[in-house]
């Protein structure tokens, strides 16, 4: 990390600078480079300080409470009566405490989406995209993930090393899910490189989400000609009646929220079979299996460190605190995998057990986590199947990590590998995934034409795209990825 000092001043920041980690009153800023340089130490202090529920500082030293106890994480995500996902409730904007330039907007603004609605609303939307998730095959989608795995293994593998974030874990969820919605296949690899593009926040990524919305809205008007065995189309066919717009809105978030964090669980889920000495035991003595493994990872690295968040509807207590009607509450998913209540030894494994908090739990518990489970579960196992002997290529000490105040990632992870060849390692073509329960048959769907020349891959518009106010999606990517 680059130091925030200037070379001519003294290392030690002036009273009240957000690299101390205080703010006013001496409460923990959830920012700065402190809290992003160890989060897990944060947390521990703030359990230490406040017990299960800590009051915090966000973003322009904006008071919050961030719940760190697993139980109290599930007071709040299962009592929608008493704290509602809808943002506009937040007394901080109320007050005028939050502009629209704040660093928080793109997480907190509220809109027309079932992760930020309540009762009727949410069972409505979110019914429409549950119910499409799922009617998938799960064995249909392994099929996609084998051969996509095949695919990126073959093209680095006659050399011997790769780095599997970039070269694998950044490209496999997106290639499967464009084949769930229903893509062409020439759309995927130009579409995984708009979302990688996206999420890094780059200076491209306002083409790059120009890129994916536009794909989305081709889809969309193919599929109303020719509906199939996809999401887009049994969401554009829901009884819950979705508008254009909010079938749109739905699947970006499907494509992209999801895919970051399906990436999050394959690095991390690699980097612990590659540098666990226990894990690597288990695996090959057949005393663990991949899904324990990534069951591990899902306590000790959840994809998303917390999730912001809730609004108390009234005045209530969790966790021994007293939150006021319009506070905003942060979802501690990191901080409650860790609670002494649930695991007094953070050493000891615990194979098989589910009741982490990675996924949420209550009305919005993550509706896609069988979907992104089996996809990393299955690309990470084939890439132990054809590469038997791979391993780390750099000491562990080296790898390295980049943290935003509601995520972490693993930068990179070098391998190295005896090398194959694509003679070695056959790619068979994957079956399409077809519906998990009946359906009534649609028009058959006619053959995908190769994407619109008016439609360049977001390497060629970026150098022509110049530089204006970011929407809200795009600020919320660079919030993830800086």
């Amino acid at each position: 990390m680059t130091s925030p000092f200037p070379e001519n001043t003294s290392a030690t920041p002036p009273p009240g600078c957000p690299a101390h980690g205080l703010g006013p009153d001496g409460l923990r800023r959830l920012y700065g480079p402190e809290a992003e340089a160890d989060p897990a130490g944060l947390y521990e202090k703030l359990r230490a300080e406040h017990g299960e529920v800590a009051p915090v500082l966000l973003h322009g030293d904006i008071p919050a409470w961030l719940v760190l106890g697993h139980s109290a994480n599930l007071a709040a995500m299962r009592t929608p009566s008493r704290f509602s996902r809808d943002s506009r409730r937040w007394t901080a904007f109320r007050d005028g405490l939050v502009t629209p330039e704040s660093p928080l907007m793109p997480v907190i603004a509220w809109q027309p989406l079932c992760v930020f609605a309540d009762g009727e609303e949410h069972r409505r939307l979110r019914g429409a995209v549950t119910d499409g998730l799922n009617r998938f095959d799960r064995r249909g989608i392994r099929r996609y993930v084998t051969r996509f795995a095949d695919q990126l293994i073959e093209e680095f593998g006659a050399s011997g090393r790769a780095e599997l974030v970039s070269q694998f874990a950044e490209h496999l969820p997106m290639l499967v899910m464009t084949q769930l919605v229903g893509m062409p296949e020439e759309y995927g690899p130009r579409l995984v490189e708009a979302a990688r593009d996206l999420m890094k926040g780059t200076e491209t990524a306002i083409a790059s989400n120009d890129y994916v919305v536009a794909t989305l809205r081709r889809m969309m008007e193919r599929k109303r000609e020719a509906p199939g065995a996809d999401l887009v189309s049994w969401l554009m066919q829901h009884e819950a009646g979705l508008t254009d717009d909010e079938v749109l809105e739905h699947l970006r978030v499907v494509l992209l929220a999801a895919n970051e964090t399906t990436v999050n669980l394959i690095a991390d889920g690699l980097k612990m079979v590659l540098t666990d000495r226990r894990f690597r035991a288990h695996l090959s003595g057949g005393q663990m299996t991949l899904p324990d493994a990534l069951d591990q990872v899902l306590w000790d690295s959840p994809p998303m460190l917390l999730v912001a968040g809730r609004w108390a509807t009234g005045d209530t207590e969790l966790g021994g605190q007293q939150i006021k009607a319009g506070d905003m509450l942060l979802l501690g998913l990191a901080a409650g995998n860790a609670d002494p209540a649930v695991r007094p030894d953070l050493s000891t494994p615990l194979f098989g057990n589910r009741s982490h908090l990675a996924f949420g739990s209550g009305p919005h518990e993550c509706p896609g986590q069988d979907i992104g489970r089996a996809i990393a579960e299955t690309g990470i196992d084939i890439l132990l199947t054809r590469l038997p002997d791979l391993r780390l290529a750099v000491p562990e000490a080296e790898l390295t990590w980049t943290s935003a105040w509601i995520s972490r990632h693993l930068v990179e992870l070098p391998v190295s590998f005896s090398p194959r060849t694509a003679e070695s390692a056959p790619t068979a073509a994957a079956p399409p995934v077809v519906p998990a329960t009946p359906t009534v048959p649609a028009p058959a769907s006619p053959a995908a034409p190769a994407a619109p020349a008016a439609a360049p891959a977001p390497e060629s518009v970026a150098a022509v795209v110049p530089r204006q106010r970011r929407s809200w999606w795009t600020a919320l990517t660079s919030v993830f990825r800086r």
